[in-house]
This record gives C-alpha cells, sequence and structure tokens, in this order.
C-alpha cells in the first residue's frame, strides 16, 4: 500500500481516531525500509514525545535509525512570526510611526488566523528543508483545524496579490509625483515593501504547488468504523478536495476482530455499517482496515506491530 509514497504525507481526522498512531506507524515502516524519514506533529497536544519516551522539540531528533521527529511549537511559531513581522515593519515604517507598529502587532497576536499562518510559513520552512530527507510525514491536528490550515495557502496567496496590486497603485502614484517635484526619500521603502511582498508570495506560491501535487503530496483520513467518524471523514474528504489536495485513501482503525464473543460481534456489525456509508458516500476511495490491539499502541514496539499492517 505505501511501498511507494509520495515524498510528503500527511494524516488527519476527527479527533481520537488515531492519526498519530497512523502516522508513526508509517514513518517506522519507512525508515525500517532504509529510506531518511522526518515525522512531525502539528497537533498542538503533542503525543509523539509520549510515544517514543523523549523530549522533542522544534527541530529534528533522531530517535532510530533513518528516523527523525519532530514537535511544532505553535506558541513559539506565533512568537517568532510575529517578531519577523514587527522588525520587517520597522526597517519600513517611519521612525515617529513605531509606536504604531507595536500595536499593531499586539493586536495581531489575538487576532483570528495569526497562529495558522505562523503555523503554514514553518511548514513551509520544513518543506524547504525536504533535500535532508527521503520522506516527511505530517500527524496533523483534528480535521477542522487542518482543513482550515490546507486551504490557508490559496487563501495567502490571493491576499498576498491584493496587497501587491495595491502597492503598485501606490508606487505609480508616487513615480508620477516625483516626476514633477524630483527624487523622493520613500521611493527605496517602497521597493523594500515589494520585495518583501513579492517573497512572501513565492513561499505561499511554493507551498501550494507541493500541497496541490498528486506526485509530492499525499493526505491520508483515519477514522473508526463509526457513524460519526465517517461522516465527518466524508466532510473532511470534500474539505481537502476542495483546497486541491490530493487524498490517498482512508485508513479506519481498530477495527474489531471477527469471530468474537456475542458483544463484539455486535460492535463488529455496528461497524460494517459504518463502512457501508462510507462506501455510499465516497465510492472508489481506497480503505484500509487496521485491527484493534489488545494492548496500548502507545509504545515503539506496538507502533512496530501495526506497522506490519501497513
Amino acid at each position: 500500500m505505501l511501498l511507494n509514497p509520495t515524498p510528503i504525507v500527511f494524516f488527519g481526522g476527527k479527533g481520537g481516531v488515531g492519526k498519530t498512531t497512523l502516522a508513526n506507524a508509517t514513518a517506522f515502516a519507512l525508515a525500517a525500509a532504509g529510506r531518511e524519514t522526518l515525522l512531525v506533529s502539528t497537533d498542538p497536544a503533542h503525543n509523539l514525545g509520549h510515544v517514543w519516551g523523549t523530549e522533542l522539540a522544534d527541530a529534528p531528533t533522531p530517535v532510530r535509525p533513518h528516523l527523525s521527529l519532530m514537535e511544532l511549537d505553535p506558541a513559539r511559531t506565533t512568537e517568532e512570526h510575529l517578531a519577523r513581522v514587527r522588525r520587517s515593519m520597522e526597517d519600513l515604517m517611519p521612525r515617529h510611526l513605531r509606536g504604531e507598529v507595536h500595536k499593531h502587532i499586539e493586536l495581531a497576536r489575538q487576532s483570528p488566523g495569526t497562529h495558522e499562518a505562523a503555523l503554514l510559513e514553518r511548514m513551509a520552512q520544513v518543506l524547504g528543508e525536504q533535500a535532508n530527507y527521503a520522506h516527511i510525514v505530517f500527524d496533523t491536528a483534528p480535521s477542522g483545524h487542518t482543513a482550515r490550515l490546507m486551504a490557508l495557502p490559496e487563501i495567502m496567496a490571493a491576499y498576498t496579490d491584493g496587497l501587491l496590486a495595491r502597492r503598485e497603485k501606490a508606487d505609480k502614484f508616487g513615480a508620477a509625483l516625483r516626476g514633477l517635484s524630483g527624487p523622493d526619500p520613500v521611493e527605496e521603502r517602497n521597493r523594500k515593501i515589494r520585495a518583501t511582498l513579492l517573497q512572501r508570495r513565492r513561499r505561499f506560491e511554493l507551498l501550494r504547488n507541493e500541497l496541490s501535487n498528486p506526485q509530492r503530496t499525499t493526505f491520508y483520513l483515519v477514522a473508526t468504523a463509526e457513524r460519526l467518524p465517517v461522516l465527518e471523514s466524508v466532510e473532511f474528504h470534500g474539505q481537502l478536495s476542495a483546497s486541491g489536495v490530493h487524498v490517498g485513501g482512508i485508513f479506519l482503525n481498530r477495527r474489531v476482530p471477527e469471530g468474537a464473543d456475542a458483544f463484539l460481534s455486535g460492535r463488529r456489525a455496528a461497524e460494517e455499517e459504518a463502512i457501508a456509508l462510507l462506501r455510499e458516500r465516497l465510492p472508489g476511495l481506497a480503505m484500509w482496515n487496521v485491527p484493534w490491539l489488545p494492548h496500548d499502541a502507545g509504545s515503539p514496539e506496538a507502533i512496530a506491530e501495526i506497522a506490519a499492517y501497513l
């Protein structure tokens, strides 16, 4: 199934369905095959370190041959992003407006979308370092958060295009005035503003191209075979497809074994009903069953056992 995965792999779905388990198992299998693999958590409620029994940071930490892990720190990522924006604005704005810059940054810290934009830029940085790895596997936050994140490159690129268009109009007007009154000292500042916007535009465009290229990126859904996770997965599939992200299939995690006692047999029958609903709503989508283990899945040994099913 994943013998020849794309260089970039995402796992996502409803909270609590086993995204971290499947992302870990996939990364483990790739590393065991000798492929340099980086497993990245974008979920604010990180669990990678708990699985591997080690402290992780916002930088790759090797845990076994060919496998490194990192947990993106949302708070740190946001603060570093705002610090870069503040420095850029201070360089571009007149000194007497520095106080306004600081007020703007404080407002931005609490504004909707700031965290997502910062996280997106950090993901772009991680993908920009992909030459060090054959595969980068992302363990994502629950589906609502991740759906917004996947749509953001397109939104941010369009937003930056609007800023560039307004900047061009302002520059043309300024050039006309300079033709009447001689050189204007703000010309160099305007050039820096354009360069900053263009750099950001290229970054979001490259990220959007990576995420929407099925030869480069595959998104795998994870769900349990129950009605509500199935319905959320159907909705999530539509959101990802609308953002141009290729969905490679769905893992149905913690399947009840066949031939169990009456209680578990009843659970198995309910699962089959949920799977029938999934096949009806998403015909043609590849599906894989991952069994319900008799022990906890939160250890490297359990991850290795699950990896055998991939």
